[in-house]
């Protein structure tokens, strides 16, 4: 059974039974496992005290297939990084039939790959930090002549800050290179923005009001994100009306470049002149009680089990593609053609 995606089977739901039984996928087996474990059992927690028949689904110990021949109804994806984020999942799902939450194949691979990200970004107006691919240490003097120093390195499809290191000294180069090479082989650097961070998190094609981010380490990392309690948040961020407006209409147009939808979060530094810069999109944000979603959700009254629900309706926008229709063969085409026209001729004598 294919699935297509429909925005127009959007609604909202009244009862948990409408949902049917859900799959909560978590775990897996990326480097984001630990995380995505806090966030699943956090969903799982929040669909069940709304009385959703939700269930725990590891694809690291259970075959996908289980989803079909255990009739789950819909899928709560809590998957975080490759595997789980970057459309391969989705793509599974797509095949086995199975609704799923968030976004679809070409978002999810989009939003996954920080790199074309980037680069559809501006084309939609959105700036992006300056950044240069690094194939390996020929790419290095081209990067340090460009970008300056500091400057970041990154791995294109990793999420949750994995594999990024600072460098200030063009020595410590080869070392974060090789950090990010170790996860895969797409690595780039990108200009160092030294300025304030900001998450615009999405839901349903809205924006919510977004949150300023603090952090005594040298970057939001993992660390900080996480398990870091001197991390500060704040919400609302502190930004004007007309900031904040045009911070959201960024980070909407960030999501659509991609092709993401259901919801997630696009991430922005403001640089020296009070410009928001795009730092990627994250189409699966962490749902744990340092997370950035919840906190946004709050802010307009939305507590996390209602959120957890809300994320859920989105899979009513993957249904079932109807029958395709037969095509006519070519001689029985012909045939009606024919005898259509012999009629309008024969009508058009009598009207004569």
């Amino acid at each position: 059974m294919r699935l297509i995606y429909d925005p127009g089977a959007q609604r909202r739901i009244a009862a948990p039974g409408e949902f049917g039984r859900v799959a909560v996928l978590y775990g897996g087996d990326s480097s984001e496992r630990e995380i995505s474990l806090l966030s699943g059992n956090a969903v799982l927690e929040g669909l069940r005290r709304r009385g959703v028949d939700a269930h725990p689904f590891d694809p690291r110990d259970r075959p996908l297939d289980e989803l079909s021949s255990k009739r789950f109804a819909r899928v709560w994806i809590a998957l975080h990084g490759p595997g789980g984020e970057d459309g391969t999942l989705q793509g599974a799902l797509e095949y086995l039939g199975v609704p799923y939450t968030g976004s679809g194949v070409m978002g999810s691979a989009i939003g996954m790959d920080k790199l074309r990200t980037k680069r559809l970004a501006l084309s939609m107006g959105v700036a992006s930090a300056d950044f240069v691919v690094l194939r390996g240490e020929e790419d290095f003097e081209h990067a340090l002549e460009r970008l300056k120093l500091p400057l970041i390195v990154k791995p294109a499809t990793q999420g949750s800050s994995v594999g990024m290191s600072k460098v200030e000294r063009a020595a410590d180069l080869p070392a974060a290179y090789a950090v990010a090479a170790k996860l895969e082989p797409l690595v780039f650097a990108e200009a160092w923005i030294p300025g304030p961070e900001y998450t615009v998190s999405i839901l349903k094609d809205q924006a919510l009001p977004s949150i300023r981010i603090e952090t005594p380490r040298v970057f939001y990392d993992y660390e900080a994100k996480y398990f870091r309690d001197d991390t500060r948040y704040f919400c609302p961020s502190g930004l004007s009306a007309s900031a904040e407006a045009h911070l959201a209409s960024l980070a909407l147009a960030a999501f659509e470049a991609a092709g993401a939808s259901g919801w997630g979060r696009s991430d922005f530094m403001m640089d020296a002149a009070g410009r928001p810069v795009l730092l990627e999109i994250n189409t699966i944000p962490g749902m744990t009680s340092h997370s950035l979603v919840p906190m946004a959700a709050r802010a307009i009254g939305v507590d996390f089990d209602e959120l957890v629900w809300r994320v859920l309706e989105t899979s009513f926008t993957r249904r079932p593609a109807g029958p395709a229709r037969a095509k006519a063969p070519a001689k029985a085409k012909a045939s009606a053609k024919r005898k259509a026209s012999a009629k309008r001729r024969a009508g058009s004598r009598g009207k004569a």
